[in-house]
């Protein structure tokens, strides 16, 4: 990754993933450009930044986008799953924006607030709880950071003369963070398990399944939180159970780095799992899998085959050096943490 010099950051010039250093300590930063998991890969992002000792994420307590956009808010779930992978979360605001050049009630190249952002840098480099306190912190800050933010849009909307979303859904937000945090996670989780409600009901057309069903998995850890996921597909061989999350490609012969590491990003849940039930049957052995897809190729391969059917797969397939490579990083990957990768289309 990237190093920016922490006395020069400037969170809306960085690439979405970097390394932010003051000289004596780095920190791995990465940034979502909406507080909706679903937009733009903020998973591959984070998972960019696993590897490093101190991991920040930059998520905006709300982004809208006009009339004619999107509104999203931010999840107290996405939080709480940040901060059982032990990721600082910076809850930022969007201060600036331009009028889209089309439609006349939507905004785009939203800006964060760079100085509230740094502050919040200054404040993690001599913070040395774990992510959990510092995101519990950051919970209990919600509604000052969203009084900032209803302000930057109010001044948005006047400064472009465009028309934002009703500030009634605004309202509504901030009465659940004010009344009580309890209040705000009841209200996120509706929102959360409704989408799963949602997906678990639509199949994605990048995706390549045995089946045309989902399976809705809802994760419970010791701290109460509650991450609400829908597996792409699901194989059982007697006490054995298989968590399949499909990536799937059209026109190449693999999925994309991002969706793979989106992929990869949801299978760490997985890979932890205990006490795993079916309509009250328990599963003794839970074995995660990402599941490649493509109508390119040809043949089968997971990351368990011998070198023998590797080499006749990637000649088979004309599968480019950078592809090979690839391939041979996420296979290791996948012995490392205890999981699958398979490939084909069967």
């Amino acid at each position: 990754m990237e190093v920016f010099n922490f006395k020069s950051f400037d969170v809306n010039k960085i690439p979405s993933a970097c390394l932010v250093s003051n000289g004596k300590m780095s920190l791995a930063c990465s940034k979502w450009v909406s507080p909706k998991r679903t937009r733009s890969y903020p998973f591959a992002r984070v998972y960019d930044t696993l590897g490093s000792a101190k991991k920040i994420t930059i998520i905006p307590i709300l982004k809208d986008e006009g009339a004619e956009g999107d509104r999203d808010f931010i999840q107290f779930d996405t939080i709480s799953l940040m901060s059982l992978l032990d990721v600082y979360v910076i809850i930022a605001f969007y201060e600036t924006a331009k009028k889209h050049k089309i439609k006349t009630n939507k905004i785009t190249k939203q800006q964060f607030n760079n100085d509230f952002i740094v502050s919040k840098f200054k404040e993690l480099t001599f913070f040395h709880s774990s992510a959990l306190h510092w995101n519990l912190n950051e919970i209990s800050n919600l509604e000052q950071t969203f009084e900032k933010a209803k302000k930057s849009y109010e001044k948005i909307e006047n400064e472009l003369e465009v028309k934002l979303h009703n500030a009634k859904g605004l309202d509504n937000f901030l009465e659940q963070l004010t009344q009580d945090s309890n209040l705000f996670k009841i209200f996120s989780r509706k929102k959360a398990k409704n989408a799963q409600e949602r997906e678990s009901l639509t199949s994605q057309p990048k995706e390549f399944l045995q089946t045309s069903s989902k399976t809705k998995l809802t994760i419970t850890n010791y701290l109460g939180g509650k991450y609400f996921f829908t597996v792409d597909e699901i194989k059982i061989e007697k006490e054995t159970l298989f968590l399949i999350e499909g990536k799937h490609s059209q026109n190449s012969l693999l999925p994309s780095e991002n969706d793979v590491k989106d992929g990869l990003f949801k299978l760490i849940p997985y890979c932890n799992l205990e006490n795993v039930k079916i309509n009250e049957k328990n599963f003794k052995q839970i074995i995660p899998v990402l599941k490649l897809t493509s109508l390119k190729i040809q043949g089968l391969l997971n990351s368990d085959s011998s070198e023998a059917n590797l080499i006749n797969f990637l000649k088979t397939n004309k599968v480019s050096q950078k592809n090979e490579v690839f391939l041979l990083k996420l296979f290791k990957e996948a012995k490392l943490n205890n999981f699958k990768v398979w490939l084909g289309n069967d």
